[in-house]
């Protein structure tokens, strides 16, 4: 039987992400190699990151078609955290610690209100009420939970003057140490869900209908790793003159921009997958990317810290940057607990995150 394989492998979409992708890392690499303008380059760089995030999120979700449902969205929640991974501990290299706590706590904060409020809301104004299976989430927010009382502690025992704040790198490297067990000890649970269990509204068409090559898949997502590697290092080296340059704080920088260029894996993902009345897999993409910086990469970057070569990152973080995370993991909580949303709620948490984002702003 005879098939045209160029229409099966890839779209017209697939072919003008690939498209887009090249042209922006062309010219973030044009601007590098000549020393362009700080915030040209940052802009660039920013921009050639978001599009190799997307394509690391594609050949991800592609490669996830040769797997169980919820290992898709393990392991589309772990590698579509790689290049702000990458970012931050390109920072650490180069000293921005306050960057890298603002990035960590901005990236949860991001996906828990920012992107989860907008698959909310463009879900719910298409659709109306979405309902989802809510176990999974109350899961991922029992979780979350204990990830914040991690990242809340040596903040705590530092304000407070305990005996323990005399020890701040140890109590970090023992919670960092910590959240890792508990993640590999959630795989399980997380590998076993299935968020098209419980849809109930049919999908127009399979999650995979355009499915590539397994060659294809791992190509891309090898190329737009290793790509997400070299532009991480180009953004870093362009984020503090960019700083400087537009007067803004390490801090909003760290939550806002930092964040936001690094996930946009879920920016689209997550989105895309509620206007297309699949809820299920929005909360499942959106809540588990929180989950997966909150139990790995924030302990893993604390852990690299000690062999990276600059300063060591501690969980003491600003009381400002804890307080936000606990209202953010409270206020989804109880709003996936019930396994409905409306667009109200959408409108409710981006809300919420413009007010902790607006916090910053001065540092």
């Amino acid at each position: 039987m005879s098939t045209d394989v160029n229409s099966l492998v890839l779209t017209r979409s697939n072919r003008i992400v690939f498209a887009v992708t090249i042209v922006l890392v062309g010219v973030a690499a044009v601007l590098q190699l000549i020393g362009g303008n700080d915030v040209l380059r940052f802009i660039a760089n920013a921009a050639a990151l978001s599009m190799l995030a997307m394509n690391v999120s594609a050949g991800t979700e592609q490669v996830g078609a040769h797997l169980s449902a919820g290992a898709t969205g393990t392991l589309q929640a772990a590698l579509g955290n790689l290049p702000e991974l990458l970012v931050c501990a390109f920072s650490l290299r180069a000293g921005l610690i306050q960057v890298v706590q603002a990035a960590l706590i901005g990236s949860i904060l991001a996906n828990s209100l920012l992107v989860l409020g907008l698959a909310i809301l463009v879900g719910g104004v298409k659709h109306g009420r979405q309902r989802f299976d809510a176990e999974s989430p109350r899961m991922i927010a029992s979780l979350m939970m204990l990830a914040v009382a991690a990242l809340a502690f040596p903040t705590l025992a530092h304000e407070l003057h305990t005996p323990a704040s005399s020890h701040e790198r140890e109590l970090s490297a023992a919670c960092a140490v910590l959240l890792l067990v508990v993640f590999f000890a959630s795989l399980r649970f997380s590998l076993g869900a299935d968020p098209e269990k419980s849809v109930r509204h049919a999908p127009e068409k399979s999650l995979h209908a355009d499915a590539w090559p397994l060659w294809l898949a791992v190509s891309v997502l090898v190329i737009a790793s290793a790509g997400a590697a070299m532009v991480s290092e180009w953004f870093v080296s362009a984020l503090e003159p960019a700083i400087e340059a537009l007067h803004i704080s390490q801090a909003f920088a760290g939550i806002v921009i930092v964040s936001i260029a690094g996930n946009a894996v879920e920016n689209v993902a997550g989105v895309r997958l509620a206007a297309k009345n699949r809820p299920d897999y929005a909360m499942s993409v959106i809540l588990n990317s929180s989950l997966m910086i909150a139990l790995v990469v924030a302990p893993a970057l604390v852990l690299l810290s000690f062999v990276l070569g600059g300063p060591v990152l501690t969980l003491v973080m600003p009381p400002l940057l804890i307080a936000g995370l606990v209202i953010t993991t409270l206020t989804t909580a109880i709003i996936v607990n019930d396994g409905e949303t409306v667009w109200l709620e959408g409108v409710a948490l981006v809300g919420l995150y413009g007010i902790i984002a607006s916090a910053f702003w001065w540092g």
